[in-house]
């Protein structure tokens, strides 16, 4: 026998798992395993979830008096920035509109539904909510935009501040404390609870939040190799819309939990997408005044071009006066 049978084979070194840095709630995780399955199947190296606790989940406040933007996402961050992980998952509407230093935004995947569901007691529908219904929200722009609504119907209802988890929201309805509870559409597909939803509030009605049902894959800029990896799951359809989105409320100077809503539409001829409509909304909190414009053009070929939409649509908001219907703008 030689002596090089008598040594035993090196065997190859398996490549560290990727950690995906993720919040801790239902939805955050369902979310995060979404992607953690695209980039196993992309590389072919396992991922592992590694959770963060964010100041957005610790916090009993609501969301508009901490300021909503950036809450969800800074843990996340800074776990990026310190090498704690190798990338994140968001919901694109929790992320503050500008760049942030040493990160990059590999990948926007393909949006889900983006509209904002009902979930009402007795299978109600908006319309059907009695005189007075209490409906459950954490947003200032639905609540904001469900007082039009009601308003341009005849109803009325009273809005009341709540915080949780999907599970506490629906839960408000069940223990009969609220009437109804508003959330993300995308979120209840996610975590496969659509069944529970008793009205999809069209966004002819309800413009959803910027950005609402997208997620956002980030990565330390320094990690190029994997933020081309990341780059793969990216939808370039969505990242234009959702570009021309933020940077509407971006130029509005408004945070996640301002009451701005907007939605970039693909408009197709046929098969073929040729045009994209861009609306914004920004409304009291009372839903008695709104100023809603949308314009449409090209579909953008460029961050830039997309970014410059979403300017342009600002610009003739805010001369509308838009300004003085957001309270305190963000800095």
């Amino acid at each position: 026998m030689t002596e090089k049978a008598l040594r035993p084979e090196r065997a190859s070194r398996p490549e560290r798992a990727l950690r995906l840095g993720t919040r801790r709630s239902a939805l955050a995780m369902a979310q995060s395993e979404l992607v953690a399955g695209a980039v196993r199947e992309l590389t072919g190296r396992p991922v592992e979830l590694v959770e963060v606790t964010t100041y957005g989940d610790t916090s009993r406040e609501h969301l508009a008096q901490i300021g909503g933007t950036g809450v969800f996402a800074s843990a996340l961050r800074d776990a990026l920035l310190d090498g704690g992980v190798d990338f994140a998952v968001h919901s694109l509407k929790d992320l503050p509109t500008a760049p942030h230093d040493g990160l990059t935004l590999a990948a926007v995947p393909r949006r889900e539904d983006p509209r904002d569901a009902l979930v009402a007691r007795d299978g109600l529908t908006f319309e059907q909510l009695p005189a007075g219904a209490r409906v459950g929200t954490g947003s200032p722009r639905r609540t904001a935009l469900l007082h039009a609504y009601a308003r341009s119907h005849g109803l009325t209802i009273e809005t009341v501040p709540i915080r949780g988890n999907i599970d506490t929201r629906i839960g408000y309805v069940h223990s009969g404390e609220l009437d109804a509870v508003v959330l993300a559409a995308a979120g209840l597909h996610r975590i496969g609870r659509t069944d529970e939803v008793t009205d999809f509030l069209s966004v002819d009605t309800v413009l959803p939040a910027p950005g609402q049902g997208a997620l956002a894959v980030e990565c330390a800029a320094v990690n190029v190799d994997l933020a081309a990896v990341l780059a793969e799951l990216d939808d370039p359809y969505t990242r234009v819309a959702v570009t021309a989105e933020r940077s509407l409320l971006a130029a509005l100077e408004a945070g996640c939990s301002a009451p701005v809503g907007a939605l970039a539409d693909l408009l197709a001829d046929g098969q073929v997408v040729t045009e994209m409509r861009l609306r914004g909304v920004v409304g009291t909190t009372d839903g008695s005044t709104l100023v809603q414009l949308s314009t449409t053009g090209p579909v953008p070929t460029s961050h830039s071009d997309a970014s410059a939409l979403g300017r342009e649509l600002a610009s003739e908001m805010l001369a509308k006066g838009a300004a003085g219907l957001m309270g305190e703008r963000a800095l």
